[in-house]
């Protein structure tokens, strides 16, 4: 009990030392050229398994072994990166020519680059009412405070973000399998495995504005750490649903493959037998995608034309 309230304590202490800088509350200038996000199939996310690993939260995962991240950095990466898109296939290894961590943008960097999109998605893609400075500022802080509960790299968790939801607060559910029984409803920001946090809820139609700096946690809790149907990024990155892709184990903290399986398994429920991560079911462009969000996409073109 005791070093669970020290936990506590800690965790709050990280979270008040790093709040967002005021500058991240600035609207940018409107984009004149609209961003690629946001399919809109739903997720075929994994349910609970029995290798789920241990929780710092009542339902949340923690990342395990050599990717897990446990300082927050705001410089972690090579800068800025480059706005073009690589089309990425096969694997997901170096050997594949994806990109190495040592590669990825910075967070900051990843952040200020985005926040264009994050202010303007809500209205230009779902009809919502756009986010307000203290919104985006609280997607931010609550990415760095899920991420030093969950060692899941803060990067990792903004690119799954944008590539969700653009980061609009007021996303409405989607639904992978909409009117069947095996269908998983994906609320919020990450477009979670049937969670709880949303401020465009498909169960009472409530849209809120301005959305409440806890549901926004929540909403990125969720997708991060798990929810009590389904997994988030922490389990998929200790890549243990899928014995055959020990994605840590294998691959460890200086190559990026665990990362780009477990963005096809958030999205897809499973990697394809090939190993090819444009195979097999939901958005084949899912892992490419990220990959490319980690090293400076932005506005580009896509490369990537297989859901079409």
């Amino acid at each position: 009990m005791a070093s669970l309230l020290a936990t506590a304590i800690l965790l709050a202490s990280l979270t008040s030392a790093i709040p967002y800088p005021p500058d991240v509350a600035i609207p940018p200038a409107t984009p004149t050229v609209k961003a690629d996000f946001g399919h809109k199939s739903g997720n075929f996310m994994p349910g609970k398994s029995e290798f789920t690993t241990e929780s710092v939260l009542a339902t949340g995962g923690r990342v395990t072994g050599g990717a897990a991240v446990t300082t927050i950095n705001n410089q972690d990466g090579v800068g800025a990166g480059s706005d073009s898109y690589t089309l990425y296939l096969g694997d997901g290894s170096d050997h594949a020519g994806w990109p190495h961590k040592e590669n990825w943008v910075s967070f900051e960097d990843m952040f200020n680059n985005n926040k264009a999109i994050m202010f303007s998605s809500c209205g230009s893609v779902y009809g919502q009412a756009n986010d307000g400075g203290p919104e985006v500022g609280a997607i931010y802080d609550s990415i760095q405070q899920v991420a030093t509960e969950t060692a899941v790299d803060h990067r990792f968790i903004l690119a799954v973000i944008l590539q969700e939801s653009g980061g609009c607060v007021r996303v409405p559910t989607s639904n992978s399998h909409a009117g069947h029984s095996d269908n998983v409803r994906n609320p919020g920001l990450m477009q979670d495995h049937n969670g709880d946090g949303t401020c465009n809820s498909d169960i009472t139609h409530q849209v809120q504005n301005p959305c409440p700096t806890g549901v926004i946690t929540q909403m990125i809790r969720e997708g991060t750490a798990g929810t009590n149907d389904g997994d988030g990024l922490a389990q998929t990155i200790n890549g243990k649903h899928f014995l055959h892709f020990q994605a840590t184990a294998e691959f460890g903290v200086t190559k990026s493959r665990a990362f780009y399986l477990a963005a096809r398994i958030y999205n897809s429920g499973s990697v394809d037998p090939s190993g090819n991560l444009e195979a097999g079911v939901a958005t084949h462009c899912y892992a490419s995608d990220i990959a490319n969000r980690l090293t400076g996409w932005v506005f580009a073109g896509t490369k990537c034309f297989l859901d079409n």
